[in-house]
């Protein structure tokens, strides 16, 4: 559990339902500027399957910490 913790820090900080939704959007907006960041780089031709693999990555990072931190809301990791 401590791997994940170093990980995926946000995802463990929940207390209430606020902060769960801070969270989560946390993770959406990683996702969203990562997206972008990565799709104007995937322009470039010989860049594009790197960028592609790059975005795959990013968007597994961001929901397995959404799915981590709604699993740590309602206590069901340990």
């Amino acid at each position: 559990m401590d791997i994940l913790k170093k990980y995926f820090p946000f995802s463990f900080k929940a207390t209430n339902v606020k902060s769960l939704i801070i969270n989560i959007l946390i993770y959406l907006v990683i996702g969203i500027i990562a997206g972008v960041i990565i799709g104007i780089v995937a322009l470039i031709p010989i860049v594009n399957i790197l960028c592609g693999i790059l975005g795959g990555i990013v968007d597994l990072y961001c929901i397995v910490g959404i799915i981590l931190a709604i699993l740590d809301y309602f206590k069901l990791l340990k």
